[in-house]
């Protein structure tokens, strides 16, 4: 399988992010890590080997990004203001320099974005509020409020960034394109989440799949099941 390390100089953040590419062609994936997780997480976890006759086949190519959430959700030692405003700068670079970057790379209009729990709530932030950017979102055991990590703190900047919030408020027919999954199972610490974004989503007429699994918990074994599954039904567009 092929693999690539990259440096991608960001002029938002003012810095440089690492990530890891898996396969020669394919359909685009940016791959979210776990909380407080880098760009080799999913590697390093098993998760990328899971769907490794995918990647081979040429069917995915799959793009492992780090985040800053030691700067923005888990930075404990900023202000809660600030933490916002730091992600606001991810969200930039994903949105105007990486996804522009991989789509003109891939030669599509649209890619792909999956994540497992932290990784999940960082897919589907940014499809939600992006969603002419993405086609498929793939959320495995994610959570969709964030409100916990700023110590009361709220504005507009946290309301945009967190999809419980502005979801119930989203014209439905803005995401008619997009297939989306939800995965969780009986013994998810997240399953409530879920739930309640399946909920959300029901409620505005934007269909999904909320796939629940039977008696596995919130870790890579569950997730590395997932995975794959999720890829290989995708019907690519």
């Amino acid at each position: 399988m092929e693999e690539k390390h990259i440096k991608y100089y960001s002029h938002h953040l003012d810095k440089e992010v690492e990530m890891l590419v898996f396969g020669n062609w394919g359909y685009p994936i940016l791959l979210f890590p776990t909380t407080l997780g880098h760009y080799y997480q999913a590697k390093d976890m098993g998760l990328i080997e899971s769907v490794r006759w995918l990647v081979e086949s040429g069917k995915y190519k799959i793009y492992c990004v780090d985040t800053i959430d030691a700067d923005s959700w888990y930075g404990k030692h900023l202000n809660p203001e600030y933490r916002v405003l730091n992600h606001i700068q991810y969200d930039k670079f994903l949105n105007n320099e990486l996804v522009p970057y991989i789509k003109n790379e891939c030669h599509v209009g649209k890619i792909g974005v999956a994540g497992c729990s932290f990784g999940g709530f960082h897919a589907a932030n940014f499809a939600f509020r992006h969603p002419d950017q993405v086609a498929y979102l793939l959320s495995m055991s994610g959570a969709f409020d964030i409100r916990g990590f700023l110590s009361g703190y709220y504005d507009d900047s946290v309301y945009f960034n967190n999809p419980v919030d502005f979801m119930p408020n989203e014209q439905g027919w803005r995401y008619g394109h997009m297939k989306i999954v939800l995965g969780t199972s009986d013994w998810d610490i997240c399953l409530d989440s879920n739930l309640r974004m399946s909920g959300i989503l029901n409620n505005n007429g934007i269909e999904h799949w909320l796939d629940i699994r039977g008696w596995e918990k919130h870790d890579w074994p569950l997730w590395k099941k997932m995975f794959p599954d999720y890829l290989s039904r995708l019907v690519l567009q």
